[in-house]
């Protein structure tokens, strides 16, 4: 936009030239319309100026992905400041009390305005979680899933809530204005209605039908898209989100990368980064990072999901018909429903479950991580510990989200971590392995099944359960220990002790927390919400500089929580460790991942049986049904992922094996015995 000072009046001769092209003002007063250099009168035609208007130079093009030329036309201007070569043309009824940014695009608008003291969506209260209230979160421009986390599980700490609702109230303060604002080179277009919202740079807003109370952030490097038919009431839409094919938002959040459309339904609900939303509806919903939804039939209510995929016609139920709609639940990450499944909150599932059936009564498998939990006919929830443990789906998962990650620009508002095997995941792991092993020892062997948190064990899966989770565990731990020791040989470390010594500043915690898909030690968590509400943290900058502390500490306070369970698991004091310590570390990982391995094939080999081939080879015969699945599946042998695993397993011995040779090599060179 031109400068303050670079305004100028209308000349005699520009005025003349803009009443014979069809323009006018109110009350025939053209005092109040100012303009700058290089405004070029041939390009206004049939425009209405109402109250102070300021017009930028006018002899270029516009500078989105579309340039076209700089023009007003067929429009009527309230309030507004309009910025270099911008163009906006064919407005149905009016554009009020908007700053319009350099080469913008506004065409075939009916109306665009924004009324006195406007939030543009920073300050809506969302009913997240509980439907019924009490959790609610208010948005804000920067709203991040980890203040989101805290705002709405930690209300047993009034202090620290009061704390960051008095942030969310300071951020939506600032946002207010009697001003809107169109940042620079964005495209509106073909859009019914646009009340009291504000819109980044870049953005695009094509063909939606009505936007009220909100904001679209955008970069030029991360353009927000929201696209035709949309209805948005209530809103904040993040940088590099696309919002588009008739969805409909009320109170509710889009975070960074996420994609919304395909007439899907959303009130009362946060989506964090990455998420995405096709055909269905939900309500009340915390969408923790990756949270997935395409199918129709698809309702997620009351529920907190993140790294999740919701199967086609999934639903949940937060109302039994007495106190209202006050019940939640929490899938927690990594999990997934099958096709039509149900769960009656209050239920929790552990991370990388997988729930499928109609569960009608509630249960907790928090300590039971990588499950398969399966309703029986009468609604009961059986469960089988660690089972998902050596699918194909869990390792995809582990490395597909960090080449999802769509966050493009310079902020990138949640912090995430994507590790499957963790202290969080390993840490649910051997809380699980305790559990299974008391209910073992204190069940008679006559007994079939275990209730567990309200889900059905069969008695034999109690000793499974236990071998799933010590095999991962240990595979997770000495996978660390290799690593850390061999990158401190490669760095110079002189002796055992120095490679296994914890960094300075690490923090122990024995459990672990996911807090909006940050996974940190809690006394991290604790740390921050000390400070938090003793105002060491003041304001939502200070909090995101201790999120990233916080993630940046992620390795080193890993480190040692994995020396402490090792301890506790093997009974070697890794900081006592000699060389024949370590090297028995290295063969733990080469059985316990060759084994893991080995698992993963022969369920990944399960996609090529014969009863995979089914429906294939239509119209000929068995040796027909071969070749066509072949040519459309391919075969076993030469599949990407089995080629992959076979190679990993193959290399293991040679790794192993030079690993401990440097081992060797290096401590006889540094005189360690």
């Amino acid at each position: 936009m031109a400068p303050q000072g670079k305004y100028r009046n209308l000349t005699n001769l520009e005025l003349t030239a803009l009443e014979q092209q069809g323009c006018r003002t109110d009350g025939g007063d053209w005092t109040n319309v100012l303009v700058a250099d290089r405004f070029d009168t041939r390009r206004v035609i049939n425009v209405r100026f109402e109250g102070r208007v300021r017009v930028g130079a006018l002899d270029g093009i516009t500078m989105g992905a579309d340039a076209k030329p700089a023009c007003i036309e067929n429009a009527c201007l309230v309030g507004c400041e309009v910025g270099d070569n911008a163009r906006i043309r064919n407005v149905g009824v009016r554009i009020a009390n908007y700053a319009i940014g350099d080469g913008a695009c506004i065409e075939n608008v009916g109306t665009m305005e924004t009324r006195p003291a406007a939030r543009f969506g920073n300050g809506v209260e969302v009913p997240v979680l509980n439907e019924g209230g009490g959790r609610d979160v208010a948005m804000f421009d920067e709203l991040s899933s980890q203040f989101a986390h805290m705002l709405c599980l930690h209300r047993f700490r009034p202090k620290l809530i009061g704390r960051l609702q008095q942030m969310a109230r300071a951020a939506a303060e600032r946002a207010q204005s009697d001003t809107g604002r169109v940042g620079e080179g964005a495209s509106v277009v073909s859009v019914g209605e646009i009340v009291d919202v504000r819109i980044g740079p870049y953005a695009k807003v094509h063909g939606a039908a009505s936007l009220v109370n909100g904001t679209i952030l955008s970069h030029r490097e991360a353009p927000t898209h929201v696209g035709s038919g949309v209805h948005a009431t209530g809103f904040i839409i993040a940088e590099g989100a696309q919002v588009t094919g008739g969805a409909m938002l009320a109170a509710t959040y889009v975070g960074q990368g996420s994609r919304v459309g395909r007439q899907f339904s959303a009130e009362g609900c946060l989506l964090f980064a990455n998420c995405e939303a096709f055909h269905g509806e939900a309500c009340s919903v915390f969408a923790g990072p990756f949270t997935v939804t395409h199918h129709k039939s698809t309702l997620l209510i009351a529920g907190m999901f993140s790294f999740y995929n919701a199967g086609s016609g999934t639903n949940q139920s937060n109302h039994m018909y007495k106190l209202g709609p006050v019940h939640e639940g929490r899938l927690e990450r990594g999990s997934k429903t099958g096709s039509f499944s149900y769960m009656m909150w209050p239920c929790r599932v552990g991370p990388f479950s997988v729930v499928l059936g109609k569960h009608t009564r509630t249960f907790d498998s928090a300590d039971l991580p990588f499950s398969h939990i399966e309703a029986m006919p009468d609604g009961r929830c059986s469960l089988v510990p660690g089972f998902n443990l050596s699918t194909v789906g869990t390792v995809r998962d582990g490395a597909k989200w960090p080449t999802r990650d769509r966050r493009k620009g310079p902020v990138r508002r949640d912090h995430l971590s994507f590790d499957v095997f963790s202290p969080y995941t390993a840490g649910r792991m051997l809380r699980g392995m305790a559990l299974l092993k008391k209910f073992q020892e204190q069940t008679d062997r006559s007994v079939a099944a275990v209730a567990i948190g309200g889900a059905e064990v069969k008695r034999v899966f109690l000793r499974t359960g236990q071998k799933y989770y010590r095999r991962a565990t240990l595979m997770y731990l000495t996978e660390k220990i290799v690593a850390r020791v061999q990158a401190a040989i490669v760095n110079g470390a002189r002796s055992i002790a120095e490679a296994v010594r914890s960094d300075d500043g690490a923090v122990y915690s024995e459990t672990w927390v996911d807090v909006g898909g940050q996974m940190m030690a809690s006394a991290r968590l604790q740390q921050l919400v000390d400070r938090v509400e003793q105002e060491t943290v003041a304001d939502i900058n200070a909090l995101d500089a201790e999120l990233d502390r916080i993630d940046k500490a992620y390795r080193a306070d890993e480190w040692v929580w994995v020396k402490q369970a090792y301890h506790e698991l093997t009974g070697t004091d890794l900081d006592a460790a000699d060389v024949d310590a370590i090297a028995a570390a290295a063969d733990t990982l080469l059985a316990t991942r060759r084994e893991f391995l080995e698992a993963v094939l022969v369920d990944a080999v399960k996609e090529f049986d014969s009863l995979s081939r089914v429906g294939f080879g239509t119209d000929g015969g068995d040796e027909d049904a071969d070749a066509d699945f072949q040519a459309v599946r391919g075969n076993y042998d030469a599949n990407a992922f089995v080629v992959q695993m076979r190679d990993e397993i193959q290399s293991l011995s040679t790794r192993v094996a030079a690993f401990k040779e440097m081992l060797g090599r290096a401590i006889e060179a540094r005189g360690e015995r």
